[in-house]
Formats: structure tokens, C-alpha cells, sequence
């Protein structure tokens, strides 16, 4: 055994150098390979393939068959990375799992960091064996690597070449070396902090534009799930909001996954540890989603080291936002954390700013609203009315029958007319808290505001109990569904004609009792190659509740137009 290097890694490569004057003339010979060896480490500022380079340097610097770091994980007790050199792909893949440092010689490094030379490991009483399908190693030399005075890893090697074993030139030359890597591990781990906080940035800014930018909430929020599995490098990316059934859980509402359809629309219900602390404004990280007793819900048995972080601004907690790794996945850093933590802050206070400008653009939209119907009561109705006073004088004075009855209906017409602007005045005028329970009156506010719009009223036509057989939570999506079909044939479509039907008697394709949106229009139909952002919101609220959205051809002439069908169990 030696006594531990300085703490100053400077200072260690000119003790370690000094040290090497005046010994053997073989280790005097070595120094230049030594030199050529310190500087191919200091080559370059990625991490992992400067520690792959430290391994082969160092190898070929002690004539080692294999070398290998292990990097002492943040609590100092194990192993978070091991990295290996003369291993080759296959037989890393027959070993299978890598050394966690808890026990044997490695955890002995990582408790007590002192250079260890051994003429056979295999007899150390520390030694705990090989695994199924290791290479057989003998010779062993261990020496510490320290990076600005703390001990990052231990750098390995095995196996000296020739049958010899590691002597005191190895041990002075891979001390030297190591504290070299030391120098070059630190500068590598600036440099990957400085590029993780870029991409963190450049995520931020992605987002925060995102949601300011006007577009749809949804897809918005889709980008903050696609951004945070991207930089956190998880298998998953998933935004959870306050569940709209106001019981207190968390839903999840935008997923960035290979299977997003399994997690979306999924509840978390308030009883849960995790949603407690989440809503207090606590991040909550695990080593292991699976196993952690403080996940209640189906979804964790897929993920391994997760993060949850508040989507908190100003004191408010919007939601949550979990990143959670494949199950075996390496576990999240203090620097990944810490930039996750930011990244969720910043996307908290871009979604606040968008509901803020979300608001300003409805108020505007109500203000309009109400000046349109006091235009319309005041001046159309009235004209009408006037209109119909004059015809009903016309008709008394008319000789002629065929007159008179012409007459007649142009008078009724009107009053029907009147009618209908009238409902479209009370629509216009009814706020969203006054928005009726039940689910037919729900969807004929939708007609009926959709009408002003339009300049015409969809048809409309109820199939079965709709009030009584659909629940809450799919009456609230049907209805979103619906201002969804409405407003695309609005915007896009140039309808003449549009029919709406909501059958609560349907039969889902597996068979299951549902209730069946459909929207049909007369209109151009879908463009080739146009936005899909509306058809998308329509499939994934169906897909949330267990059912389907699809499109079709419409009602115009030779199917001219689009039918859009939504469909939910009930």
C-alpha cells in the first residue's frame, strides 16, 4: 500500500514526476512513453471517450491486457459507470451485468482509495469471484483517480502481460497517469456541463416559444414532454396537469413515448404520496420507479430512475412533469437534476404566460361577442320586425289571394328567423359557468354558437339516453370533440350544409356499448399535405377514454366533403 496522492492535482503530477528521478534506468527509459501517454489523455473534452482513452493509455503504459474505470457513484457507496478496455463486445455480453462496487476488491477501492498492487487477486480474502463467462485475472493494480481533490473513480488494471507482475515502475508511471486523467476527467466534465446547460437552454427556449406562440394548448404541451425526454435522455417524457374532476389527482396529459397511448389520460389519484408532495411544490426523484413503494399506478412498473418535478411559477403549482429511464438505466446526476429542476421552472412560467394570454384573447373574444348581439338585437331584429309589420300591412291591403299567401309565408319565415337569431343572441350572451349540466343542451350550445360563425345552423339529430348514459368525464370530451369537428369545418372546410349526431345506442368496433360522435360537411374536404394538429386532438382525447377517432368521405356531391366520427365507450 502507498499513502494517498495530494489533494492538489497539479501538485500530484510534480511529486509523482519528482518521484521518478533517481530510480531505475528501465523506468528512466519508460518516461517518454510516460509523456506520450500524458498527453494522448489530455486530448480532448468528451467524458466517456476520455475515460475509454485513460483505460487504453494506461494499458499500453503498464503492458496490462485489461484496464477498466469505475466511477464512484454521488453517495460514494458503489459504482455508477464502469468503463473497460480489452473486453471485448461478446464477452462483455455473456458476463451481462457490470460491477455495482458494493463489495469485493472494488468496493474496497472505493472505501479506502489507496493504490493496491496484488501478485493474485484471487486470493485476497476481499475478493468475492468472477462471473459466469469473466476472463481469468491474476495480477492487479489499483490506483485512485481524483479530480480537484475528490475521488471520482479507480482506474484497474489486470492481467500484466508476459505472466509478470505489476512492480514499483507501474505502480510510479500509473500514478502519474492517473493524476493526468484526474486533469483531463476535470476539464471533460466543464466542458459536458457547459454543452448540458446549452441544450437545456436551447430546450427552454423551445418550449417557452412554443406556448407562446398561440397555437394549440395541446400540442404545446406536447412539446414540453418531447423536449424534457430529449434532454433528460429518459424513455419518457409525460406532463400531468390538476385532474379536471377537481378530486385533487394529477392526469396525464401530453406523453412523449414509443407507446403514448398507454399513459395518456391516465389518473393519479391525490391519495398518493408522489401527487402530495408534487402539489406542495417538492421534486421527487427514484432510483427505481418500479419498486419505489410511493408509485401507486400501473404505468411504474415500466420505468427504472425517474424524476418528478412541479410545474411551479410564483409560488402556483400547475402540474408535474416526469422524465423516468428504462428499468437498469443509469441514474439521474446531481447536474442533471439540478438543470431538469430549471428546465420544469421555466416551462411553469411559459405556461402561466400562455394562460395569461390565453385569457386576454378570450376576454376579447366575449367582448366581441356581446357587441355582436347587441347589434343584433338592436338592429337586426329590429329592421326584421319592422320588415315584417310592413309585409303584414301589404298582405291586408292585397286583392289578389296568391298574394296574400305569399305574403303570409314571407311573414312566418321571418318570425322564424327572428327566432333563430334570438337563440344565437342567448348563446353568444351565456358565459362558460353558465354552461348547463346536461349533455344534449351542451351540444346545442355548440350548434347554436357555431351557427354565427357559419352563417347557417347544423342539423342536428339525438339517438338514445345522451344525458343519462354518458358520464361526466366523456360528455366533457365529446363536447371538445365536437367544438373541435365544428371549428375545422369552419375554418377550413367552406361548408354549405353540416349534419352533427350523437347516438348513445352505438356498438364499438370490439363490441363495447359507446356513444358515437360523427360531424359531417359538405365542404373540400381534407387537403393533401395540410395540418393535421385538430384530427390529432380529436384521436387522442378518444384514445384517453379506451376509443377511436376516424375520418371519412362526406355529404357533398359524390362524397364530397368530410365526415369525422368520434367515438367512446360508454
Amino acid at each position: 500500500m502507498t499513502a494517498p496522492e495530494p489533494k492538489d492535482p497539479q501538485d500530484g503530477v510534480t511529486r509523482a514526476t519528482r518521484g521518478l528521478q533517481g530510480l531505475s534506468t528501465e523506468l528512466t527509459a519508460r518516461v517518454p512513453q510516460l509523456l506520450e501517454a500524458m498527453r494522448s489523455v489530455g486530448t480532448g473534452l468528451e467524458l466517456h471517450s476520455t475515460l475509454d482513452r485513460i483505460c487504453e493509455t494506461a494499458a499500453e503504459l503498464a503492458d496490462a491486457r485489461y484496464a477498466a474505470i469505475g466511477v464512484v457513484d454521488e453517495e460514494g457507496e458503489g459504482l455508477s459507470d464502469f468503463v473497460t478496455y480489452g473486453v471485448s463486445d461478446d464477452v462483455a455480453r455473456e458476463i451481462g451485468r457490470r460491477p455495482d462496487g458494493h463489495a469485493g476488491l472494488l468496493g474496497a477501492l472505493i472505501h479506502h482509495p489507496e493504490a493496491m498492487r496484488l501478485t493474485d487477486l484471487t486470493a485476497d480474502p476481499r475478493a468475492v469471484g468472477f462471473p459466469a463467462g469473466h476472463p481469468p485475472m491474476r495480477t492487479f493494480l489499483g490506483v485512485p483517480i481524483r479530480v480537484q481533490g475528490e475521488i471520482f473513480g479507480n482506474l484497474y488494471l489486470t492481467e500484466k502481460r508476459g505472466g509478470a507482475e505489476f512492480n514499483d515502475d507501474d505502480l510510479h508511471m500509473v500514478r502519474v497517469l492517473a493524476t493526468e486523467a484526474g486533469i483531463a476527467i476535470g476539464n471533460a466534465r466543464l466542458y459536458e456541463a457547459a454543452r448540458q446547460r446549452e441544450r437545456w437552454i436551447d430546450g427552454s427556449v423551445a418550449v417557452t416559444t412554443a406556448l407562446l406562440s398561440g397555437g394549440d394548448a395541446d400540442e404545446a404541451l406536447s412539446v414540453v414532454a418531447e423536449q424534457a425526454r430529449r434532454l433528460a435522455d429518459a424513455c419518457a417524457g409525460i406532463v400531468l396537469l390538476p385532474a379536471a374532476d377537481g378530486a385533487g389527482g394529477l392526469e396525464i396529459v401530453a406523453v412523449s413515448a414509443d407507446d403514448p397511448a398507454t399513459a395518456l389520460g391516465v389518473v393519479i389519484p391525490p391519495e398518493s404520496p408522489v401527487v402530495e408532495r408534487l402539489l406542495a411544490g417538492e421534486a421527487v426523484f427514484m432510483a427505481n420507479a418500479a419498486t419505489d413503494p410511493r408509485m401507486i399506478t400501473r404505468l411504474a412498473r415500466h420505468y427504472g430512475p425517474s424524476m418528478m418535478l412541479p410545474l411551479q411559477s410564483g409560488g402556483r403549482v400547475l402540474g408535474a412533469l416526469a422524465t423516468p429511464r428504462a428499468p437498469g438505466a443509469r441514474q439521474f446526476a446531481a447536474m442533471e437534476r439540478t438543470l431538469a429542476t430549471q428546465f420544469a421552472s421555466q416551462a411553469a412560467l411559459a405556461l402561466m404566460m400562455a394562460e395569461a394570454q390565453r385569457d386576454r384573447e378570450r376576454l376579447a373574444v366575449y367582448e366581441d361577442r356581446d357587441r355582436i348581439a347587441r347589434d343584433l338585437h338592436d338592429l337586426v331584429i329590429q329592421r326584421l320586425f319592422a320588415t315584417g309589420m310592413m309585409l303584414e300591412s301589404a298582405q291586408r291591403r292585397a286583392l289578389a289571394p296568391a298574394v296574400q299567401e305569399g305574403v303570409e309565408k314571407a311573414v312566418d319565415e321571418l318570425d322564424v328567423t327572428i327566432q333563430e337569431i334570438r337563440t344565437a343572441i342567448f348563446a353568444l350572451q351565456q358565459g362558460p359557468a353558465e354552461a348547463p349540466s346536461g349533455l344534449r343542451t351542451r351540444v346545442l350550445r355548440e350548434i347554436n354558437m357555431a351557427a354565427v360563425p357559419l352563417g347557417f345552423t347544423p342539423s342536428h339529430r339525438f339517438t338514445g339516453p345522451v344525458d343519462t348514459a354518458v358520464g361526466e368525464l366523456t360528455g366533457k370530451n365529446l363536447v371538445a370533440a365536437l367544438r373541435e369537428a365544428l371549428s375545422n369545418a369552419f375554418r377550413h372546410a367552406r361548408a354549405h350544409r353540416i349534419e352533427v349526431v350523437v347516438d348513445a345506442t352505438a356498438t364499438l368496433r370490439d363490441g363495447r356499448a359507446g356513444v358515437r360522435l360523427t360531424v359531417a360537411d359538405d365542404g373540400v374536404g381534407l387537403p393533401e399535405g395540410g395540418r393535421r394538429s385538430g384530427l390529432r386532438n380529436l384521436a387522442r382525447r378518444a384514445e384517453s377514454l379506451g376509443g377511436s377517432s376516424r375520418c371519412g368521405p362526406g355529404i357533398g356531391e359524390d362524397g364530397g366533403g368530410t365526415t369525422v366520427v368520434w367515438e367512446a365507450p360508454l
